[in-house]
């Protein structure tokens, strides 16, 4: 199997440095690029599996280059960097970006996108911008395991701002109710799409899920925790396991504990939670 070749684009050589390090290995080349023209030599000479791109205090954005990597590496999936800004989050979403990340740069998080960026089948359209503006962004998902993973990261990156333990039980929430949406109503289906946003009010975070199954309703879930009679709390797992299903089973039971409102429609293929931010902001 050929090496697997990045191209690393940025102003500052210090980042060089440290996504040098962090990414480096056996069955992979790293290409460095510190400028427009430079970046776009590099791209014309590819061919690249991955470009991770980011910005400079010198005004260099690579964020604007996102149109010529996808014309000049078709192939190649893009990673954009820079700062903590959910407009930025949103060019990258709908510039096809396979993720986003803010500075400082994470490291264990970053590793592990870029292991399933270079491990992944091209898939430009898996999440679609459905509409967006920063306090309210709508988008159509795959229903894939992996674009369940790149969204659930899109929406952590668009409410950076919050509070930490805020934050990630927002996004947690979201991720939980999310797979349930892609395995139970679509099944998996790749031709098949979960409709979700993020709605941000001064007072609150309200998130919305629709996924295109059938329904169901809360009181016939015996694969799930909520469904648990009280002397077998984990009775849904032996049920889950005998069905063939995923490890789980817990994602509603754990959202009504993350959140503070959860309410589905009357078909029950629609999910709505609120996360209120009083004291918070």
């Amino acid at each position: 199997m050929s090496p697997r070749r990045l191209l690393l684009i940025d102003p500052d050589r210090s980042v060089h440095e440290f996504l040098t390090g962090l990414l480096q290995r056996e069955d992979r080349t790293i290409r460095s690029a510190y400028g427009h023209r430079e970046s776009l030599e590099c791209l014309r000479s590819g061919p690249f599996d991955l470009v991770l791109a980011g910005q400079g205090p010198n005004g260099f954005d690579g964020l604007k280059l996102a149109r010529q990597v996808h014309t000049l590496q078709p192939g190649a999936k893009a990673i954009f960097t820079g700062s903590s800004d959910p407009t930025r989050v949103i060019r990258a979403i709908r510039a096809h970006a396979y993720s986003y990340f803010h500075s400082p740069l994470p490291t264990i998080a970053l590793s592990d996108m870029v292991q399933q960026a270079l491990d992944s089948a091209p898939s430009p359209d898996d999440i679609l911008v459905v509409s967006a503006r920063p306090e309210w962004i709508t988008l159509g998902i795959r229903c894939k395991m992996d674009a369940a993973d790149r969204a659930t990261h899109f929406f952590r990156e668009m409410e950076a701002a919050l509070p930490l333990q805020v934050r990630e039980d927002v996004v947690a929430a979201f991720r939980e109710l999310l797979l349930n949406a892609i395995e139970h109503g679509g099944k998996y289906d790749a031709h098949k799409r979960v409709r979700a946003s993020l709605l941000h009010t001064p007072k609150s975070i309200i998130v919305h899920i629709a996924d295109p199954g059938k329904g169901f309703s809360l009181n016939a879930l015996p694969h799930a925790a909520i469904s648990n009679p009280e002397d077998s709390p984990i009775h849904h797992v032996e049920i889950r396991a005998e069905a063939g299903k995923r490890p789980g089973g817990f994602g509603i039971l754990m959202t009504r504990n993350m959140i503070d409102e959860l309410v589905y429609n009357e078909r029950g293929n629609a999910v709505l939670f609120v996360k209120y931010l009083d004291g918070v902001q």
